[in-house]
Protein backbone atom coordinates (compact mmCIF):
# COMPACT_ATOMS: atom_id res chain seq x y z
CA UNK A 1 0.00 0.00 0.00
CA UNK A 2 1.39 3.18 -0.75
CA UNK A 3 2.45 5.39 1.80
CA UNK A 4 0.64 9.10 2.46
CA UNK A 5 2.42 12.07 0.87
CA UNK A 6 3.24 15.03 2.70
CA UNK A 7 4.28 18.16 2.25
CA UNK A 8 6.16 21.06 4.20
CA UNK A 9 6.16 23.93 2.28
CA UNK A 10 8.26 27.25 2.30
CA UNK A 11 10.81 25.67 4.73
CA UNK A 12 13.00 28.58 3.44
CA UNK A 13 16.23 28.15 5.81
CA UNK A 14 15.40 24.16 5.84
CA UNK A 15 15.63 23.61 9.40
CA UNK A 16 12.26 21.95 9.84
CA UNK A 17 13.91 18.59 10.46
CA UNK A 18 16.44 20.35 13.24
CA UNK A 19 13.88 21.79 15.55
CA UNK A 20 11.56 18.12 15.96
CA UNK A 21 11.72 14.60 15.40
CA UNK A 22 10.09 13.85 12.09
CA UNK A 23 11.46 10.02 12.08
CA UNK A 24 7.71 8.38 13.70
CA UNK A 25 6.27 10.63 10.71
CA UNK A 26 8.85 8.90 8.27
CA UNK A 27 8.02 5.33 9.32
CA UNK A 28 4.76 5.83 7.90
CA UNK A 29 4.66 8.28 5.27
CA UNK A 30 7.02 10.34 2.55
CA UNK A 31 7.33 14.00 3.63
CA UNK A 32 9.27 16.25 0.82
CA UNK A 33 10.06 19.59 1.70
CA UNK A 34 10.15 22.88 -0.68
CA UNK A 35 12.52 25.24 0.12
CA UNK A 36 11.77 27.29 -2.20
CA UNK A 37 8.40 29.85 -2.63
CA UNK A 38 5.97 28.98 -5.65
CA UNK A 39 3.61 31.98 -5.73
CA UNK A 40 2.21 31.30 -9.31
CA UNK A 41 -0.92 29.52 -8.77
CA UNK A 42 -0.46 27.27 -11.95
CA UNK A 43 2.55 25.78 -10.88
CA UNK A 44 1.83 25.56 -7.13
CA UNK A 45 -1.57 23.78 -8.10
CA UNK A 46 0.69 21.48 -10.01
CA UNK A 47 3.17 20.81 -7.14
CA UNK A 48 0.93 20.17 -4.69
CA UNK A 49 -1.78 18.13 -6.39
CA UNK A 50 -0.22 14.52 -5.10
CA UNK A 51 -0.19 15.65 -1.24
CA UNK A 52 -2.60 14.46 1.20
CA UNK A 53 -1.31 16.73 4.06
CA UNK A 54 0.15 20.16 3.65
CA UNK A 55 2.52 21.59 6.36
CA UNK A 56 2.44 25.19 5.78
CA UNK A 57 4.40 28.43 7.70
CA UNK A 58 1.98 31.24 8.45
CA UNK A 59 1.77 33.46 5.77
CA UNK A 60 3.50 32.27 3.03
CA UNK A 61 1.53 30.29 0.77
CA UNK A 62 -1.97 31.25 0.46
CA UNK A 63 -4.17 28.47 0.12
CA UNK A 64 -7.08 30.11 -1.73
CA UNK A 65 -10.53 28.71 -2.67
CA UNK A 66 -9.17 27.90 -5.99
CA UNK A 67 -5.92 25.94 -5.70
CA UNK A 68 -7.53 24.15 -2.78
CA UNK A 69 -10.54 23.25 -5.01
CA UNK A 70 -8.01 21.70 -7.10
CA UNK A 71 -5.79 19.22 -5.21
CA UNK A 72 -8.51 16.09 -4.90
CA UNK A 73 -5.97 14.31 -2.57
CA UNK A 74 -5.67 17.00 0.40
CA UNK A 75 -7.01 15.37 3.60
CA UNK A 76 -5.02 18.04 6.53
CA UNK A 77 -3.67 21.56 6.57
CA UNK A 78 -0.72 21.15 10.01
CA UNK A 79 -0.56 25.71 9.88
CA UNK A 80 1.70 26.80 12.58
CA UNK A 81 0.53 29.84 14.58
CA UNK A 82 -3.03 29.67 16.64
CA UNK A 83 -4.48 31.36 13.27
CA UNK A 84 -3.54 31.66 9.28
CA UNK A 85 -5.04 34.56 7.45
CA UNK A 86 -3.81 33.04 4.60
CA UNK A 87 -5.93 29.72 4.60
CA UNK A 88 -9.50 29.32 3.10
CA UNK A 89 -10.95 27.63 6.07
CA UNK A 90 -14.07 28.19 5.11
CA UNK A 91 -13.45 26.51 1.83
CA UNK A 92 -11.47 23.76 3.65
CA UNK A 93 -13.93 23.05 5.85
CA UNK A 94 -16.48 22.90 2.29
CA UNK A 95 -14.09 20.36 0.50
CA UNK A 96 -13.89 17.97 3.50
CA UNK A 97 -10.07 19.01 4.26
CA UNK A 98 -9.14 19.31 8.32
CA UNK A 99 -7.19 22.49 8.96
CA UNK A 100 -4.60 21.97 12.42
CA UNK A 101 -3.06 24.83 13.92
CA UNK A 102 0.07 24.52 16.38
CA UNK A 103 0.91 26.73 19.09
CA UNK A 104 2.73 29.58 19.44
CA UNK A 105 5.34 31.52 21.33
CA UNK A 106 4.23 35.14 21.41
CA UNK A 107 7.32 37.00 22.75
CA UNK A 108 9.30 37.11 19.16
CA UNK A 109 7.51 39.25 17.24
CA UNK A 110 7.48 42.13 20.14
CA UNK A 111 11.33 41.81 20.94
CA UNK A 112 11.84 42.07 17.25
CA UNK A 113 9.66 45.16 17.32
CA UNK A 114 11.86 46.82 20.25
CA UNK A 115 15.30 45.83 18.31
CA UNK A 116 13.79 47.41 15.01
CA UNK A 117 12.66 50.59 17.12
CA UNK A 118 16.34 50.93 18.42
CA UNK A 119 18.10 49.74 14.98
CA UNK A 120 16.17 52.52 13.43
CA UNK A 121 16.73 55.24 15.64
CA UNK A 122 20.20 54.63 16.33
CA UNK A 123 20.96 54.39 12.94
CA UNK A 124 22.40 50.40 13.94
CA UNK A 125 23.00 48.84 10.57
CA UNK A 126 23.93 51.87 8.72
CA UNK A 127 26.77 53.23 11.43
CA UNK A 128 27.77 48.98 11.29
CA UNK A 129 28.36 49.18 7.67
CA UNK A 130 30.00 52.48 8.02
CA UNK A 131 32.55 51.09 10.42
CA UNK A 132 33.44 48.05 8.14
CA UNK A 133 34.11 50.18 5.36
CA UNK A 134 36.53 51.92 7.59
CA UNK A 135 34.24 55.10 8.41
CA UNK A 136 33.65 56.53 12.04
CA UNK A 137 30.18 57.89 13.28
CA UNK A 138 28.10 59.09 10.44
CA UNK A 139 24.50 59.64 12.21
CA UNK A 140 23.08 61.66 15.29
CA UNK A 141 20.28 59.32 17.04
CA UNK A 142 16.84 59.59 18.24
CA UNK A 143 16.06 59.55 22.12
CA UNK A 144 13.53 57.74 23.17
CA UNK A 145 13.08 58.97 26.97
CA UNK A 146 10.44 61.60 27.65
CA UNK A 147 9.91 61.26 23.54
CA UNK A 148 5.84 59.60 22.87
CA UNK A 149 5.19 56.11 20.77
CA UNK A 150 1.69 55.37 19.60
CA UNK A 151 0.74 52.05 19.53
CA UNK A 152 -1.39 50.91 17.27
CA UNK A 153 -3.50 48.07 18.51
CA UNK A 154 -3.46 47.01 22.50
CA UNK A 155 -3.57 43.45 21.96
CA UNK A 156 -1.10 40.75 23.26
CA UNK A 157 1.86 42.60 21.29
CA UNK A 158 0.46 46.06 21.93
CA UNK A 159 0.81 45.52 25.88
CA UNK A 160 3.82 43.88 25.51
CA UNK A 161 5.45 46.90 24.01
CA UNK A 162 3.68 49.62 26.07
CA UNK A 163 5.77 47.77 28.64
CA UNK A 164 8.73 47.94 26.89
CA UNK A 165 8.14 51.83 26.22
CA UNK A 166 7.73 52.24 29.88
CA UNK A 167 11.04 50.74 31.09
CA UNK A 168 12.60 53.19 28.32
CA UNK A 169 10.40 56.01 30.21
CA UNK A 170 8.58 56.81 27.34
CA UNK A 171 5.12 58.11 27.06
CA UNK A 172 2.12 56.06 25.57
CA UNK A 173 -0.77 56.55 23.38
CA UNK A 174 -2.77 53.77 21.57
CA UNK A 175 -5.40 53.49 19.55
CA UNK A 176 -7.77 50.76 17.79
CA UNK A 177 -10.97 50.18 16.87
CA UNK A 178 -12.36 48.81 20.18
CA UNK A 179 -10.02 50.47 22.78
CA UNK A 180 -11.71 51.55 25.84
CA UNK A 181 -9.81 54.19 27.90
CA UNK A 182 -9.76 51.82 30.82
CA UNK A 183 -8.05 49.18 28.79
CA UNK A 184 -5.64 51.52 27.79
CA UNK A 185 -5.18 52.94 31.57
CA UNK A 186 -4.52 49.39 32.72
CA UNK A 187 -1.37 49.05 30.32
CA UNK A 188 -0.08 52.54 31.12
CA UNK A 189 -1.22 53.82 28.08
CA UNK A 190 -3.62 56.99 27.34
CA UNK A 191 -5.99 56.68 24.29
CA UNK A 192 -6.76 58.93 21.64
CA UNK A 193 -7.85 59.59 18.25
CA UNK A 194 -6.55 57.51 15.28
CA UNK A 195 -5.57 60.79 14.21
CA UNK A 196 -4.00 62.17 17.34
CA UNK A 197 -1.49 59.59 17.78
CA UNK A 198 -0.19 59.68 14.17
CA UNK A 199 -0.04 63.37 14.77
CA UNK A 200 1.57 63.06 18.14
CA UNK A 201 3.73 60.15 18.41
CA UNK A 202 7.14 60.11 17.52
CA UNK A 203 7.10 56.56 16.83
CA UNK A 204 4.20 54.77 15.50
CA UNK A 205 4.35 51.08 15.92
CA UNK A 206 1.08 48.55 14.37
CA UNK A 207 0.25 45.64 16.45
CA UNK A 208 -3.21 44.51 14.52
CA UNK A 209 -4.71 41.07 13.56
CA UNK A 210 -5.01 41.50 9.74
CA UNK A 211 -9.07 41.13 8.74
CA UNK A 212 -11.66 42.39 6.23
CA UNK A 213 -11.50 45.28 8.91
CA UNK A 214 -8.50 46.38 9.47
CA UNK A 215 -7.45 45.91 5.67
CA UNK A 216 -5.46 49.14 4.58
CA UNK A 217 -6.75 50.61 8.20
CA UNK A 218 -3.37 53.00 7.71
CA UNK A 219 -4.00 55.38 5.09
CA UNK A 220 -2.44 58.58 3.34
CA UNK A 221 -4.05 60.47 5.43
CA UNK A 222 -2.84 59.09 8.57
CA UNK A 223 1.07 59.01 7.66
CA UNK A 224 0.71 62.33 6.20
CA UNK A 225 -0.01 63.59 9.85
CA UNK A 226 2.98 61.81 11.46
CA UNK A 227 6.01 64.18 12.27
CA UNK A 228 8.95 64.62 9.82
CA UNK A 229 11.05 63.61 13.17
CA UNK A 230 8.91 60.68 13.41
CA UNK A 231 9.28 56.78 12.51
CA UNK A 232 7.12 54.03 11.29
CA UNK A 233 7.28 50.33 12.94
CA UNK A 234 4.98 47.25 11.91
CA UNK A 235 6.15 43.69 12.15
CA UNK A 236 2.37 42.65 12.10
CA UNK A 237 1.21 42.42 8.07
CA UNK A 238 2.11 44.44 5.16
CA UNK A 239 -1.64 44.84 4.30
CA UNK A 240 -2.53 46.93 7.27
CA UNK A 241 -1.44 50.26 5.88
CA UNK A 242 -1.05 51.69 2.40
CA UNK A 243 1.67 50.22 1.02
CA UNK A 244 2.07 52.81 -1.65
CA UNK A 245 1.41 55.91 0.18
CA UNK A 246 4.28 54.58 3.00
CA UNK A 247 6.54 54.56 -0.09
CA UNK A 248 5.56 58.24 -1.36
CA UNK A 249 6.25 59.38 2.25
CA UNK A 250 9.69 58.11 2.60
CA UNK A 251 10.74 58.94 -1.01
CA UNK A 252 9.87 62.47 0.18
CA UNK A 253 11.40 61.99 3.48
CA UNK A 254 8.18 63.46 5.08
CA UNK A 255 8.98 61.04 7.96
CA UNK A 256 12.40 60.24 9.13
CA UNK A 257 11.82 56.27 8.45
CA UNK A 258 10.33 53.38 8.77
CA UNK A 259 11.19 49.68 9.90
CA UNK A 260 9.22 46.58 8.53
CA UNK A 261 9.06 43.21 8.49
CA UNK A 262 5.72 42.78 6.70
CA UNK A 263 4.66 43.50 3.28
CA UNK A 264 2.12 43.37 1.18
CA UNK A 265 4.01 40.77 -1.18
CA UNK A 266 6.31 38.15 0.24
CA UNK A 267 9.08 37.34 -0.60
CA UNK A 268 9.78 41.10 -1.40
CA UNK A 269 10.28 41.45 -4.96
CA UNK A 270 13.35 42.52 -5.87
CA UNK A 271 13.00 45.41 -7.76
CA UNK A 272 10.60 46.82 -4.66
CA UNK A 273 11.43 50.32 -3.32
CA UNK A 274 11.85 49.12 0.46
CA UNK A 275 14.83 47.72 -1.09
CA UNK A 276 16.52 50.20 -1.85
CA UNK A 277 15.17 53.47 -0.21
CA UNK A 278 18.16 54.21 2.34
CA UNK A 279 15.12 55.40 5.39
CA UNK A 280 14.27 52.15 5.31
CA UNK A 281 15.22 49.19 7.22
CA UNK A 282 14.09 45.87 6.23
CA UNK A 283 13.97 42.44 7.68
CA UNK A 284 12.11 39.64 5.99
CA UNK A 285 9.49 38.79 8.07
CA UNK A 286 11.58 37.34 11.09
CA UNK A 287 8.96 38.26 13.75
CA UNK A 288 8.02 34.54 15.02
CA UNK A 289 11.43 32.78 13.26
CA UNK A 290 12.99 31.76 16.77
CA UNK A 291 14.55 29.17 18.14
CA UNK A 292 11.60 28.34 20.63
CA UNK A 293 8.74 29.33 18.52
CA UNK A 294 10.49 26.73 15.62
CA UNK A 295 10.72 23.97 18.00
CA UNK A 296 6.74 24.72 19.16
CA UNK A 297 5.68 24.51 15.44
CA UNK A 298 7.38 21.97 13.87
CA UNK A 299 6.69 19.95 17.29
CA UNK A 300 2.83 20.52 17.21
CA UNK A 301 3.15 19.68 13.63
CA UNK A 302 4.65 16.35 14.51
CA UNK A 303 1.80 15.38 16.84
CA UNK A 304 -0.59 16.74 14.70
CA UNK A 305 0.77 14.56 11.57
CA UNK A 306 1.29 11.16 14.05
CA UNK A 307 -2.54 11.92 15.52
CA UNK A 308 -3.98 11.86 11.36
CA UNK A 309 -1.96 8.55 10.16
CA UNK A 310 -3.27 6.95 13.17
Amino acid sequence: MDQPQIAILDDYQQVAFQFADWAPVQEKAQVTVFSDHLSEESGLIKRLQRFQVLCVMRDRTPLTRTILSQLPNLKLIVSTGQRNASIDVKAAVELGINVANTGYHETGAPELTWGLLLAIARHIAPENAAVRAGGWQQYIGADFAGKTIGIVGLGRSGTTIARYARAFGMNVIAWSQNLTEEKAAETGARLVSKEDLFREADFVTVHLVLSHRSHGIITAAELSQMKPSAYFINTSRGPLVDEAALIRVLQDRAIAGAALDVFDSEPLPDDHPFRRLDNVLVTPHIGYVTADTYRIFFGDTVKALLEWLG
